[in-house]
């Protein structure tokens, strides 16, 4: 099976080294100053095994990217680029897309699947998220901070249930036991409710969450944030079990926990925020459902505000 994953960040970088390490056919798709970097191999330092894996890499500007395209479509695409950098990742993504290619989204939130379903066809496009602690270093190696290394996917209809199989067949080779759901809209959902609520405290915050829960509301803030997420995600269809709401609380609520959204750092380096997508459209599905949500319109705010300033230099 021929593989294509955008992105050798953090996400794309650990699952498809991991993928290329255990002798999987993966092509990276980066851009030019990553595809030099990676020419001395894709570095990988985790609790389960420091690693520098000889990686194939193309360009949207190589002379090799028509060729590896054009010869024969490959039969999955992962896509693991930031939000904001979703229409460029389509663009790049097309030439290798062919009518039996499945493409399996790994970002945050769920937006983006309206512009990949409008692109390619909700039956090519089937449902993915990973739960990991990465980043990439200024050296351009993949740090994993921890053991957690969770993958999952699944079909969004039924047509994608055999190729869904096989490529989660496939990608168990990885080491890191991908899991294959039957109901993967209720996971993304479930994981979305999480993200939305964890980065909105967080980020409107600027704090870990120990911190937070030595404020005098800072508990029922955290809670409020939940609250509202998981009404939308109830009107949608997709509110989460109470156990999954209980394992959220208790993880947003924890006294003395340095965990903060990922959102938080890119926010603490000054750089580009996912909020439209986690913030943004949580924030849009309640006005459509008519939900009250204080806390939500609170920190989308910040965050553009954040923003303005930002692009204002």
């Amino acid at each position: 099976m021929r593989l294509l994953i955008l992105g050798a960040g953090g996400i794309g970088g650990y699952f498809g080294g991991r993928l290329a390490e255990a002798g999987c056919d993966v092509t990276f798709l980066v851009r030019p100053p990553r595809a030099e970097t990676l020419k001395a191999g894709l570095r990988i330092e985790s609790p389960y095994g420091d690693a520098v894996i000889p990686v194939r890499t193309v360009t949207t500007v190589s002379e090799p990217f028509d060729a590896v395209m054009v010869s024969e479509p490959f039969d999955a695409v992962m896509v693991s680029c930031k939000a904001y950098d979703l229409d460029s990742a389509i663009d790049a993504i097309e030439p290798a897309v062919g009518p039996e290619t499945l493409v399996l989204p790994l970002l945050n939130g769920l937006r983006h699947y309206a512009a990949l379903d409008a692109r390619f066809g909700a039956e090519r496009v089937a449902g993915g998220l990973a739960h990991i602690g990465v980043t990439m270093t200024p050296e351009g190696a993949i740090r994993h901070f921890n053991k957690l290394q969770l993958f999952t996917l699944g079909a969004r209809s039924a047509g994608q249930r055999e190729a869904a199989a096989a490529l989660h067949e496939e990608i168990s080779r990885g080491g890191f036991r991908p899991r294959l759901s039957e109901t993967i809209e209720q996971a993304m959902w479930d994981k979305y409710v999480l993200l939305a609520a964890f980065a909105g405290l967080t980020c409107l915050m600027r704090a870990p969450v120990g911190a937070i829960m030595q404020a005098t509301d800072g508990e029922r803030i955290a809670n409020s944030f939940i609250d509202e997420c998981a009404a939308v995600a109830g009107s949608e269809g997709f509110r989460p079990s109470d156990k999954v709401l209980a394992d959220t609380r208790a993880m947003m609520t924890a006294p003395g926990s340095d965990n903060t959204a990922s959102m938080l750092r890119d926010l603490e380096n000054g750089g580009r925020t996912e909020h439209e997508h986690l913030l943004g459209d949580m924030l849009a599905r309640a006005k459509t459902h008519e939900i009250e949500a204080p806390m939500l319109s609170v920190a989308l705010a910040h965050m553009q505000a954040y923003e303005a300033r930002r692009a204002a230099g």
